[in-house]
């Protein structure tokens, strides 16, 4: 069974790259978006500093200087195997504590509006990849959560804290199951946030994630809440990276 799957007594087969010559960075940021790794690209200073493969291709790995801080940046995967594997490569390229995370999430509340910033307080464990990287349980704590939340508050930022929910199969979304779901409390549902705070928990790493309410599924049909080519208060919206990249900086300070 999955749940029985933890081990830390004995050896991994395959260990990740980690390397003391990288360059250190303060913090790194991490988009599941090609809209806004282009974004960033043309509009911060980025130097390349590495990169690592999957069969996919290629990840390149960005530093960015800001305001005196040096903050990595890459586009990771969709879903929790491929994002925490680039978390497991990173660590080859640069060197830091400190990961935020962003990115798009559906939404199991109407009462929130579209393009709202969420931050998760826990996660319901509904993938596979956490239960390698941490003991098995309904949900794991989003430990960063309350500082993630802090932050929104200082900046003024509207956001709406509560539990998600971490699938690995989004057209598997039953109702049955999103109406336990919201029942529990959970305001998002989306295919990382699990698995990345097992991984974070497992190698003492810090996660500050947040999400853009996008989709909602708290209505009689599904609701993509959004036009064809809409870029504003999704998750390609580049505001969100202004808020990340500023989170960052708060987190580091």
């Amino acid at each position: 069974m999955i749940t029985d799957t933890f081990d830390n007594q004995s050896p991994a087969i395959i260990e990740p790259a980690v390397s003391e010559n990288t360059p250190r960075v303060d913090a790194c940021i991490l988009t599941f978006s090609w809209q806004i790794e282009q974004f960033v690209l043309k509009n911060y200073p980025c130097e390349r500093i590495g990169s690592f493969w999957f069969a996919t291709g290629e990840t390149p790995v960005y530093a960015i200087d800001y305001k005196g801080k040096k903050f990595g940046f890459f586009k990771t995967y969709v879903g929790a195997p491929a994002c925490v594997g680039t978390v497991e490569d990173s660590r080859a390229v640069l060197r830091t504590d400190k990961y935020v995370v962003f990115g798009g999430a559906g939404c199991l509340n109407k009462e929130i509006a579209h393009g709202k910033v969420m931050v998760p307080t826990a996660a319901y464990r509904d993938e596979g990849t956490s239960y390698h990287y941490a003991p098995a349980s309904d949900w794991i704590t989003v430990k960063n959560a309350a500082a993630v939340a802090r932050f929104m508050e200082e900046n003024g930022i509207p956001y709406v804290p509560g539990r998600t929910w971490t699938t690995d199969a989004f057209y598997r979304e039953t109702r049955a199951n999103f109406e336990k779901r919201k029942a529990d409390g959970c305001v998002s549902v989306e295919m990382e946030c699990a698995a990345l705070q097992a991984l974070c928990d497992f190698r003492s790493l810090n996660l500050y994630m947040f999400f853009t309410s996008g989709d909602l599924l708290d209505a009689p049909k599904w609701d993509e809440r959004r036009k064809e080519g809409e870029i504003a208060g999704t998750q390609h919206d580049a505001g969100h990276f202004d808020i990340a990249i500023e989170l960052a900086y708060a987190v580091t300070e």
